[in-house]
């Protein structure tokens, strides 16, 4: 009987044990590395359009001590491969519609253990002139006064309405051919993932929030109530890209998302990123902070929402401006930001390629750029 209840005692002590210890051993983990990635797109570099050029980046970049690769793939209301859902790029269709770059990006980095996370730039954003505004008017925001298009980047833009079950089809449709065809690690969402706060009286709109509501939308576009009920409308398509993407089977369910700091990008586009981030909807954030000097570069890294982000359990990088045209960030400015973001736990994503060393690395040269920055990856913490 003592030899039975001593075996019993000694299983059930066994059991305890390694309950206690299986939650130990996961938190024993080695930690993910610090997350060094870098936006690479097609405009203005002849990245994207030969195989050779592909491989060589990737090559250079990793050497560097690059882990992750966000190459842009939905851009100016064309993608950067044959879709179904819309136009291929022009120029890459000229060059060779045959070629898929994404693809190309996906297979080079995995050879050298990189992962690659598609970049939907555009988001629900569109050329006013784009095919799919003259087929579907009807999926397209306006303001109080009835006006579609916004001019932004030098062209006339138009949002298209991400409560509207044509438009979330669609959406779903450009993320998900990408994920599945080119076997990538995830795929980011930026600022342009967005619903304009002034923008969401259209007709559409309107019908919805009555029928939700019992009313109509306020005149005054910043009433709080209205932009929840509108943001309410953005939350639900991201639930709903989250729930496709890990139903589906087909691809990598992680979501990246790269927002403006928190009270811009809730106010002007109605981005609630730490909703998001706190209730699983998002796998990664990645806060751009382009701030001019060096002095306000620090003080946006104190920004509320992101000095809680640490407890919220994804990875959190600052974006940090490379160069970009006119504007490049000498190599001793950008390594003490990027320090400034390592020492509060934070990896960092450059934007963007030809600003690390090539067309936009100014005067200091390619050489030197490469160098230092490898040099300061591997002295990270």
């Amino acid at each position: 009987m003592r030899s039975g209840l001593k075996r019993s005692l000694a299983i059930g002590a066994s059991l305890l044990l390694s309950g206690l210890l299986a939650p130990l051993t996961a938190l024993a983990k080695d930690p993910e590395p610090r997350r060094i990635g870098v936006w690479l797109t097609n405009s203005p570099s002849p990245l994207y359009y030969t195989k050779q050029r592909i491989n060589a980046a990737v090559d250079e970049l990793s050497a560097a001590g690059f882990n992750t690769l966000y190459p842009n793939v939905w851009s100016r209301g064309t993608t950067f491969h044959r879709s179904r859902w819309a136009p291929m790029e022009p120029a890459l269709f000229q060059s060779d519609p045959n070629h898929d770059p994404i693809c190309r990006f996906t297979e080079a980095a995995h050879r050298r253990g990189l992962r690659v996370i598609p970049w939907f730039e555009y988001g629900l954003m569109e050329p006013a002139d784009a095919a799919v505004v003259g087929q579907h008017p009807e999926w397209v925001l306006q303001n109080r006064a009835g006006r579609s298009s916004v001019s932004m980047h030098g062209k006339d833009m138009v949002w298209l309405n991400p409560a509207h079950p044509g438009v979330r089809k669609r959406f779903l449709g450009l993320i998900g051919e990408i994920v599945q065809r080119c076997k990538v690690d995830g795929i980011q969402l930026d600022d342009h993932f967005a619903w304009p706060v002034e923008l969401g009286y259209d007709p559409y709109t309107r019908q919805l929030y009555r029928q939700d509501t019992g009313q109509d939308p306020p005149e005054l576009h910043t009433d709080r109530a209205w932009m929840n009920w509108r943001r309410r409308q953005l939350t639900g398509l991201l639930r709903e890209l989250r729930r496709t993407l890990k139903e589906s089977g087909q691809g990598s369910p992680y979501v990246s998302l790269s927002p403006g700091p928190f009270r811009f990008a809730y106010n002007h586009w109605l981005q609630d990123w730490e909703i998001w981030a706190l209730g699983g909807l998002i796998d990664e954030l990645v806060v751009q902070n382009y701030a001019y000097s060096l002095a306000g570069f620090e003080k946006d890294l104190q920004q509320p929402a992101l000095t809680k982000s640490s407890s919220w359990g994804i990875p959190v990088e600052i974006g940090i401006l490379a160069g970009f045209g006119g504007r490049t960030t000498p190599l001793p400015d950008l390594s003490e930001r990027v320090k400034l973001a390592a020492a509060r736990g934070h990896g960092v994503i450059y934007f963007y390629w030809e600003g690390l060393w090539g067309a936009h690395a100014g005067p200091e040269g390619a050489a030197l750029r490469r160098e230092g920055l490898k040099q300061l990856h591997q002295a990270l913490p």
